[in-house]
């Protein structure tokens, strides 16, 4: 096959979910349903927030931070795919690709802190209940958040600058609906040793050391609850940390199942279709997990809906 180098590639073919031209429309409107949902769900969350003073705490800060990255999330993959069905093209710019490289692994890797700050605030909130407004005070969940950040962006420019120095094949075809770097590295013609070295080895610190840490915050949250005496106290204390276990299975679970699926079956289709699960669903799904089952977020989302109204 004919290679050259990095700059001779200057657009890739993203596939898809399917090539049916029948499944077309019906594609193109689920995934605008969803993204809407998502983007608008989302928004919600943070609006209601923003305007209720009763929500600015530590646990509705870092909600309102992960609402944020999922609709970054979703606009960094969805606009695109949509764009290609509706001009029936299916290529995306090589600058553009790696581009929504760098953004998904930003993202993810966000959301993925986030969601270690959420199991660290309960494990306070139920283990150090007296001194949860001394550790958790506005400054240290400001400070938490920017090492978060910090680390995705690193890792997301670790990962694309590497990627700058790969010269392509001829076949550019990537059989997924976004830029996805284990996709993008099967297509190099050059040597991606390096390059695998750093995704197992990145992924396991950043995959592996914040499952652990939420899993060790949860061992103490349970530890503590078997110890209220009252039925009553344990159900409110494992309702409080309910919807972030949620949360916590969908991310890691559908994460964890792309590689698995990859690795089970030589179909990139099919892995395609196991990524919708975490980079659309999951953050579809955090909006209603999160409002649902928080008497305060209904509260609050109530008293919002009913000022947008009453506005128009």
């Amino acid at each position: 096959m004919k290679s050259g180098n990095f700059s001779a590639a200057t657009e890739f073919l993203l596939l898809g979910l399917s090539e049916d031209p029948q499944l077309q429309p019906l594609l193109f409107c689920v995934f605008l349903s969803m993204y809407l949902v998502s983007v608008f769900g989302n928004l919600l969350i943070i609006l209601a927030i923003v305007y209720d003073s009763h929500l600015h705490t530590p646990m509705y800060f870092f909600l309102s931070n992960l609402s944020f990255v999922d609709i970054c999330l979703t606009s960094t993959t969805i606009p695109k795919m949509l764009v290609n069905i509706q001009t029936q093209s299916k290529s995306i710019s090589y600058t553009g690709c790696l581009t929504q490289i760098c953004f998904i692994l930003t993202f993810a890797g966000l959301e993925n802190g986030i969601l270690v700050m959420m199991a660290f605030d309960r494990f306070v909130a139920i283990c150090h209940p007296l001194r949860y407004k001394a550790i958790m005070n506005p400054k240290l969940c400001r400070l938490l958040v920017l090492p978060s950040f910090l680390i995705s962006v690193l890792d997301a420019l670790l990962h694309t600058l590497m990627a700058l120095r790969l010269s392509f094949c001829t076949d550019l075809e990537i059989p997924h609906f976004f830029c996805e770097l284990a996709h993008v590295l099967k297509l190099a013609c050059s040597d991606i040793l390096i390059n695998n070295i750093l995704v197992y080895l990145v992924t396991s610190l950043l995959g592996v050391v914040p499952l652990s840490g939420i899993i060790i915050s949860y061992t103490q949250i349970v530890s503590s609850v078997l110890k209220i005496p009252s039925a009553g106290g344990k159900y409110k204390a494992f309702s409080i940390c309910g919807s972030h276990l949620i949360v916590v299975s969908l991310f890691y679970g559908t994460g964890f199942g792309v590689y698995l699926s990859s690795a089970a079956t030589h179909s990139s289709r099919k892995s395609a279709i196991v990524s919708v699960m975490y980079t659309v669903v999951t953050p579809m799904m955090n909006p209603f997990i999160y409002s649902l089952r928080n008497k305060d977020m209904m509260g609050a989302l109530r008293k919002l809906i009913s000022r947008i109204s009453a506005s128009h």
